[in-house]
């Protein structure tokens, strides 16, 4: 049973009411929970058993009150009762329970309070039974929902990233710009990371050179690092014997980071100190992500805009990273750790799956993703040696232990700078892996001098072949976040790009610029297989990615949907395995980049039955976490899919109301450059000084009026004569205006208009009663506002007009399945609703009437809407 929140808080209000006199454990405990399951829709025989015994650890006979193993222990007692005593009691139960059994929450209760346990997230809360329905949301775990918790960017990097971003700004103020600056930082960053964490050693001598060996004015620091970096650059055995011998303790990096030779900046003494603040931050706790704060630290707004980029944090990547592949994985070697036999063999045949992975960011940017990941999979790695070599660890050489390396990651990254950065972020990265696991293994080793190198290729995405980069039947999986442009702010060129990849024909669509990365890697993925296989799945033998993308929402949502996802479905033969709905999107750098997103996870259509559960995301609050829930199939709407017949379902934009209902237009449009539009104050002035041209004023009704409040009005001359408007000399005034402002447009249609300056550019008059929805109104609301009004009122182009309506048109527009049906079908404005004639009107199903038109039963509805508008009426603010 699918139960929303609000009818969960329905449910959990009546139970609060019928048992506020409860009292008595041992007569009214088994009751009282089974109407508790019942508010969640849950038989409590499926979950729990009463009075389960167990043995405690002393020795003695016990009986839990309510026991769902692996899940809820529930400890019950008399109204008043200590309910410490009673936490102490239960958690004795649950020491002696076997591990698999002992459970995630704990609930203590006298009937009239509940303290409930996460021993899971150590969370606790305790309430009263009245105010159960306002803390219904933390028993989600009865729904199989589960609360995924996303762990943040630690602020430390924030910090360390400005201080690299302030000497950024002193360089480029003084001239020293573009790709001489790009490799410059990338380079300072790495030494600065290096002379913290062991790649330099002993610790600090970065900073005891640059501190010590240059002058306070700066005038020699340039010529000093460009030594540095030539050191860097040259190996031990190459170098002359009559090298610096505070050089000479620099060890040979490789790697090609220091390689390129150009002149260095010149500093001065606000520059030096810069830098040395930048040396006596203490790096050991940065993650490398901290270069793509760097680098959008670097980049203005107008930058960020244009390429649509937008840095990612780990708690995001996290959210992507861990469904696509890290969640299976870790309960892959759970299993394995927890076999009895043939152990040891499938801990090694683990380490060889790992090592084999390969992962592709096709709009890779800094490289964020591919690093995070990369953390990740070595961990996993650590933790796999650990128990391949459980004995004797200690003794052994861990750098022959690892076999996975920056080889196994792959990228495309239109910009040259921050191509650099991806390569050297998962360098610094492998350092930090390294060491991790030399602590566990004992000793230590930094891979200096560099021997492997990620496969980070510096161009456009969308015109290179992805195959070149990295053949798809050696890709495990294809991941990240591309850039973010709608349609409306795409360059002719990302139009075109769009456009081709897409193939749709005719105008070409209107997809975001995400989508061509999702229909490229669908080609990507499905290349070598043929249109008849990929419907079918019966290609077991070719292996393919999986693939998952950071995007804007707008991908799921109105017209769009129609546009690409049958390409995807149908065309490429994927599914959805995973999603998260919309929530807000952030960034850890300076000018925080805020928009609204999903994650969306799709594999190749397997003919597996029954089919493998698809997970999805949603988020209670759009920035908080997200609650789990597993389903048959997911929808390219992001909603449970199980109960279509075709999952596949996609609503596609129609000029014709096939409903029966009445015609739906928008309303006026002045475009009159305010001279027709009066607010209260403006009104008053105007009638004095043409009080002849109170006649033709109207109520005037855009979305804003309606919905805020406040009263407008239109100066409406479609039925005043040449003698009258003669005699009004401020109105002849405002024509001219509005003459003068409609010629200067560069439209076609709005210099025609300069031809009739007396009225609107169009004009919809109701004549009878009338109803109004707002084409944009809040994503908080229940329910879409919709007004009932009167002639002579004028309504804006910013909302859409039913004439000559019904209280059944009323009824149906204002039901709540008509708003689930924009709510799901409809387009967004950021995250309001975005109504649309085409997509939501005149698609809304309803049932047929038996010779067309309006089905008659609907006038059942009638007696309702009166109902809702006697109760609006009676509440007119």
């Amino acid at each position: 049973m699918t139960l929303s929140p609000n009818e969960l808080r329905a449910r959990a209000a009546a139970f609060a009411a019928d048992w506020a006199g409860a009292a008595y454990e041992k007569g009214e405990t088994q009751s009282f929970y089974n109407d508790f399951f019942a508010i969640f829709g849950r038989n409590r025989r499926e979950v729990g058993i009463y009075e389960q015994n167990v043995r405690k650890l002393d020795g003695r006979a016990g009986f839990i009150d309510l026991f769902w193993p692996g899940r809820l222990l529930v400890e019950q007692k008399s109204a008043g009762r200590d309910l410490a005593r009673a936490r102490l009691q239960a958690l004795d139960y649950i020491n002696a329970l076997r591990p698999e059994e002992r459970p995630q929450f704990l609930l203590l209760s006298d009937f009239q309070s509940f303290e409930l346990v996460d021993f899971e997230t150590r969370d606790e809360s305790a309430f009263a039974l009245a105010d159960l329905p306002r803390h219904i949301d933390k028993f989600n775990f009865i729904l199989g929902r589960q609360v995924s918790r996303f762990k943040d960017q630690d602020p430390v990097n924030i910090k360390a990233a400005e201080l690299v971003g302030l000497l950024h700004d002193q360089l480029f103020a003084s001239g020293y710009t573009g790709h001489r600056l790009e490799v410059f930082l990338t380079r300072i960053v790495f030494c600065l990371f290096a002379d913290d964490t062991g790649i330099f050693a002993p610790r600090d001598i970065l900073m005891d050179f640059l501190d010590a060996r240059t002058t306070p004015d700066g005038s020699d620091l340039g010529g000093k690092l460009a030594d540095l970096f030539e050191t860097l650059d040259t190996p031990e055995t190459a170098r002359q014997t009559t090298l610096d011998p505070d050089l000479a303790r620099f060890p040979y990096v490789n790697g090609h980071l220091f390689a390129e030779y150009f002149p260095t900046p010149k500093f001065n003494a606000a520059m030096r100190e810069a830098l040395l603040n930048a040396c006596r931050f203490d790096w050991t706790p940065i993650s490398p992500a901290i270069f793509g704060s760097l680098f959008q630290s670097v980049m203005d707004a107008a930058e960020r805009r244009k390429k649509g980029a937008h840095y990612t944090t780990e708690k995001n990547i996290l959210k992507l990273i861990g469904p696509l592949f890290l969640d299976d994985l870790r309960a892959e070697f759970a299993s394995i750790k927890a076999k009895r036999s043939g152990r040891e063999k499938a801990l090694l045949r683990f380490h060889d799956k790992l090592a084999a992975l390969t992962f592709f960011d096709p709009a890779c940017g800094c490289g964020n993703f591919l690093v995070i990941t990369y953390r990740e999979i070595r961990r996993l790695e650590t933790d796999l040696l650990r128990e391949i070599h459980a004995d004797g660890q200690l003794n052994l050489d861990a750098a022959a232990l690892s076999r996975v390396d920056v080889d196994q990651f792959y990228g495309i990254e239109i910009a040259e700078f921050p191509a650099r950065i991806a390569e050297t972020a998962l360098w610094m990265m492998d350092h930090l892996m390294n060491r991790e696991l030399s602590e566990a293994f004992g000793g230590y080793y930094p891979r200096i001098p560099l021997q492997k190198a990620p496969h980070i290729v510096n161009g456009d995405a969308l015109d290179l072949d992805w195959a070149d980069v990295l053949p798809p039947e050696r890709c495990s999986y294809v991941l990240g976040n591309p850039p973010f442009v709608g349609a409306k702010f795409q360059s002719v060129q990302q139009r075109e790009q769009v456009r081709r990849i897409a193939a749709l024909g005719k105008s070409g669509g209107t997809l975001d610029f995400v989508a061509a990365w999702f229909l490229k890697a669908g080609a990507y993925a499905s290349g070598g297989l043929t249109p008849a296989l990929r419907r079918s799945g019966d290609s077991p033998t070719l292996p393919t990615p999986r693939i998952a993308f950071v995007a804007t929402n707008s991908i799921t949502q109105g017209e769009q949907v129609a546009q690409l996802w049958p390409l995807l479905f149908d065309r490429y033969g994927l599914e959805i395995a995973f999603a998260h709905r919309t929530f807000e999107w952030g960034s850890d750098a300076r000018g925080k980049a805020h928009v609204h997103v999903v994650i969306i996870g799709l594999t190749r259509r397997s003919g597996e039955s029954p089919t493998p559960p698809r997970r999805l995301f949603s988020y209670p609050k759009i920035s908080g976490d997200p609650v789990e829930t597993q389903h048959k199939a997911i929808s390219p709407y992001l909603f449970d899919a199980g109960g279509l017949k075709d999952p596949h379902t996609v609503v596609t934009e129609t000029p014709n109301q096939f409903n029966g209902m009445a015609k739906l237009l928008s309303g006026c449009q002045p475009i009159d450059d305010g001279n027709f539009i009066f607010d209260e104050e403006s009104v008053a002035g105007f009638i004095s000084l043409e009080p002849q041209a109170e006649k033709f004023l109207r109520r005037y009704i855009a979305a804003k009026d309606f919905l805020q409040g406040g009263k407008r009005w239109a100066l409406v001359l479609k039925d005043a004569s040449p003698s009258e408007l003669k005699l009004m000399p401020e109105v002849r005034r405002r024509i001219a205006a509005v003459r003068e402002f409609r010629s200067a447009s560069q439209r076609v249609s709005t210099k025609a208009a300069a031809s009739y300056p007396s009225r609107f550019s169009f004009e919809l008059f109701p004549t009878a009663t009338f109803l109004v929805l707002p084409k944009v109104s809040s994503e908080r609301r229940e329910y879409l506002p919709i007004a009932v009004l009167e002639s002579p009122a004028v309504p804006s182009d910013l909302v859409f007009v039913l004439n000559d309506s019904t209280l059944s048109d009323f009824a149906l527009l204002t039901s709540a399945m008509h708003m689930s049906w924009l709510r799901h079908i409809g387009g967004r404005l950021e995250s309001r609703y975005r109504y649309s004639i085409g997509l939501v009107y005149n698609t809304f199903p309803l049932p047929p009437a038996p010779g067309g038109g309006v089905n008659p039963a609907l006038r059942k509805l009638d007696p309702l809407a009166q109902a809702v508008l006697d109760a609006r009426a009676a509440h007119p603010t």
